[in-house]
């Protein structure tokens, strides 16, 4: 795996080392450290002189903060450049930023509008292109949530998610998308709960199936449109933000399409006392999540976040370490 654009484009065999690596530098350690010692310990951090670059062209929390700290705590370092600094696209162009900065750091994290940026990026640069959000996927979010899911039903096991429902109550935006492909990867069983105009594009859900098919994988996300059906067996519910960053100007007619879709007390009270609840952040209470739901004894959201940063442990030293 040369670049990290997609759930869609990542193994699943890579899929899965990557979220055994994450679960080992999470709760053992043992691989921190590049030789000696008991565990790899006694030895050079695994990214001693790694550099990373971090790119935003959309605010950000998780992101920044996981991928700064995890480069960090491997041992490497990470610089930020916002869209004021870079003007990527516009002061220069994508493939110039891309070409420059390979000469410079050991792998280029880019959260973008356009997924296409990131493929021009990927295109000319011989360092790794990470995807750290895009309008089409936000795949660094997945490997948080199929660790999340690894955590709750199946420690330090991936591979034993098999089967297990995992519902998406909302928008079918990146972060389902992502979800959806990450689920099939490792087995899970994935259904979108939305309304028509806010359901997976057939052309889409076609494409992936033909990407995931060669893999010998089968693809076929549940739709469904009631609440309560689709989350009468689910091991986690999922939902995210009903506006996201670049549909400001949506925000009534999609707060008034996805009302009742809100993830909250009534809507849980019909899935099975063992389902989780599960929010990438950053959550809009009292939209698409009540506070009760969110702060209750289903929520893993916190651990979730935390999560992220695991997560792109495991995803870096995939990539960089020696």
């Amino acid at each position: 795996m040369r670049h990290f654009l997609s759930i869609l484009s990542t193994p699943a065999d890579e899929l899965l080392t990557i979220l055994r690596l994450s679960i080992s530098l999470r709760d053992h350690g043992r691989t921190v450290w590049s030789g000696g010692g008991e565990g790899g310990r006694g030895g050079n951090p695994l990214l001693a002189g790694k550099v990373l670059a971090c790119l935003f062209e959309k605010p950000s929390l998780r992101t920044r903060v996981s991928f700064e700290q995890a480069m960090r705590k491997l041992g490497g370092d990470a610089m930020t450049l916002n869209q004021a600094e870079i003007g990527l696209g516009s002061r220069e162009s994508v493939e110039d930023v891309s070409r420059v900065l390979a000469g410079m750091v050991d792998a280029i994290m880019a959260r973008v509008s356009s997924h296409e940026t990131l493929e021009r990026m990927a295109a000319v640069s011989p360092v790794p292109v990470i995807n750290g959000l895009s309008d089409l996927a936000h795949p660094a979010q997945a490997l948080a949530d199929l660790l999340t899911l690894t955590d709750e039903f199946s420690p330090a096991r991936p591979e034993d998610l098999r089967d297990r429902q995992v519902v998406f109550v909302g928008d079918g935006n990146n972060v389902a998308r992502s979800l959806a492909v990450a689920c099939a990867k490792v087995g899970a069983k994935f259904t979108l709960c939305a309304p028509e105009g806010h359901q997976f594009a057939a052309r889409w859900v076609r494409g992936a199936a033909e990407k995931l098919q060669a893999e010998g994988l089968t693809f076929a996300p549940a739709i469904e449109t009631d609440p309560g059906t689709a989350v009468a067996n689910a091991d986690a519910v999922y939902c995210d933000t009903f506006v996201s960053m670049g549909q400001e100007s949506e925000r009534a007619a999609r707060l008034k399409a996805l009302a009742a879709y809100q993830v909250n007390e009534r809507l849980m009270s019909v899935a099975p006392p063992s389902a989780i609840v599960m929010h990438c952040l950053p959550a809009h209470r009292g939209e698409e999540i009540t506070g009760e739901v969110m702060d209750g004894p289903r929520s893993r959201v916190i651990r979730q976040a935390h999560n992220r940063m695991y997560a792109q442990m495991g995803l870096l030293s995939h990539l960089l370490a020696p």
